[in-house]
């Protein structure tokens, strides 16, 4: 390939800035309100997250994916559970993800311990999915090698008859996950690249803020 030369593209941060003041001192209503303002400025899919894994070979993986539910407790996401990112989160649960608002010059990044929703949980949130993610969802055999495309449309042409006059079960293979978080940052773009770095971190139960040099 040809050399690409990036070092001229620049970006300037000027939007806003993030103080002590300024921020609630649990962090899950401040990214409650962060995403809100992603949702209001039409940022297209501002739910859309990094997921950070550690595979078995030692390397980190990440890929991005929906969350689906943010509460006091944490993060939800959905997935099936023999993918590549399901055998790496059984092995270790440490994880991390990362949103990025481009448009508010704002990111959000966060570490934490993932485990399996229940199966009632899983199922009460598939049966609100469209029917075509309900057919996937049992068409695809996530992250294994296959033919070539003609096995996805093969496959879907089956399940779409098996359940043309049924309602779509949830597969067994397949439900939810949620991250509880041990640390949350709150990066906002700054002039000069003097961005405003806020960490909260669990530390005895509690939510302790601390500034981070940019």
């Amino acid at each position: 390939m040809k050399k690409l030369d990036l070092s001229q593209l620049r970006e300037h941060y000027t939007l806003g800035g993030l103080l002590e003041s300024q921020a609630n001192a649990d962090p899950m209503v401040q990214f409650g309100l962060w995403m809100d303002e992603a949702i209001k400025s039409e940022i297209p899919e501002p739910n859309a997250m990094t997921l950070g894994t550690v595979a078995e070979s030692g390397y980190p993986e990440v890929r991005v994916v929906l969350l689906k539910e943010a509460n006091e407790l944490g993060f939800v996401f959905y997935t099936n559970y023999k993918s590549d990112k399901a055998r790496q989160m059984a092995a270790h649960p440490q994880v991390s993800l990362t949103f990025l608002w481009k448009m508010l010059q704002r990111q959000v990044r966060i570490l934490g311990t993932v485990s399996k929703l229940n199966e009632e949980q899983s199922a009460a949130y598939f049966d609100t999915r469209p029917t075509g993610s309900k057919i996937g969802a049992w068409v695809s055999p996530q992250s294994e090698v296959i033919a070539g495309r003609e096995y996805l449309e093969q496959r879907l042409q089956q399940v779409e008859q098996q359940y043309q006059d049924v309602a779509i079960p949830k597969p067994p293979h397949w439900g939810g996950y949620m991250v509880v978080p041990s640390s949350i940052e709150f990066w906002q773009g700054r002039p000069s690249r003097l961005h405003d770095r806020l960490r909260y971190t669990q530390r005895g139960g509690e939510w302790v803020m601390e500034r981070l040099a940019p």
